[in-house]
């Protein structure tokens, strides 16, 4: 999977805050994650600071080869070349994709979609749902609208979870964020009681966010961006999916599987809901409201 010769590039859709430090930020509201990978402190934080209000966060995001703002900053992220040789600037190439295609089916539906930024940190960084820390990411902040990462999350995902952890499993991730920013303008992002749990709020809608993921990878080809999406790409997802599955994590972090506390899905449901979406290319084939 490459970006197709003559793509244009959008690097204001990534705001790029590596290097430039961490500032506090009081307060916010709640924060949805994706990558659902966490230390057990990190999940004991989700339940009791976020999952009183809606949605949950995930585990660290990875860091890029160029880490560094000064050296290479993604403003220089503007064509398919560029996405052809350097990681962040393929993940703006992700995002400007993602944001096209949810674009057009919005207009398609008589409906605007709004576009916003993903910004790129490390260490920490304020946000409109409060500080976000290299232990916390990636998430979308329905406060300010942003899609936060904090540039590690593919090393860990590789070097801890045992995840493939390519190209596609970074689109895979950036997409389900989107996901929850195309939930969030359809006024989707539900809270209330019952959050937690196999069945509960949060894992209905992690679950749908990975189906949006898979939604934009059947139409990836048809925004100009991206060329042939091959069967490789899609099981790197796949992988990906799986290895955040909250029974894998479970299992590899505390010895034991409690559905009671999941806040993302199985690695069978992260799985499955990827496929129903890119199987059928349809938004509306991902309701999770009903049996799982």
């Amino acid at each position: 999977m490459r970006f197709r010769k003559g793509a244009r590039l959008d690097p204001s859709q990534v705001e790029d805050r590596r290097g430039a430090g961490g500032l506090s930020l009081p307060g916010g509201g709640l924060a949805v994650g994706g990558g659902g990978v966490g230390l057990v402190v990190l999940v004991i934080y989700v339940l009791v600071t976020v999952l009183s209000n809606s949605g949950g966060l995930s585990a660290p995001l990875q860091n890029l080869d160029d880490r560094s703002v000064g050296a290479r900053p993604t403003t220089s992220c503007t064509n398919a070349r560029a996405a052809n040789t350097r990681e962040d600037c393929r993940i703006v190439g992700y995002v400007n994709s993602i944001q096209a295609y949810w674009s057009s089916q919005f207009k398609a539906a008589g409906r605007t979609y709004a576009i916003t930024k993903t910004v790129f940190f490390d260490g920490s960084t304020p946000t409109g749902c409060g500080t976000a820390t290299s232990d916390v990411g990636p998430f979308y902040c329905p406060v300010d609208k942003h899609v936060y990462i904090d540039l590690g999350f593919f090393d860990e995902l590789r070097d801890r979870f045992g995840a493939t952890a390519g190209p596609f499993a970074q689109a895979y991730v950036l997409a389900h964020e989107y996901g929850h920013h195309v939930q969030d303008q359809l006024g989707a992002l539900r809270s209330g009681s019952g959050q937690t749990g196999a069945q509960g709020t949060s894992v209905r809608t992690e679950l749908q966010a990975d189906c949006y993921a898979g939604v934009w990878a059947n139409h990836a080809t048809q925004t100009g961006y991206l060329t042939d999406i091959t069967q490789a790409n899609i099981t790197d997802g796949l992988n990906a999916a799986a290895a955040v599955g909250d029974d894998r994590i479970q299992q590899q972090t505390q010895g034991r599987i409690d559905p009671d506390t999941w806040t993302h899905g199985s690695s069978a449901q992260r799985r499955h809901w990827f496929t129903v979406g890119y199987k059928t290319g349809k938004p509306g084939a991902c309701d999770t409201s009903g049996k799982l």
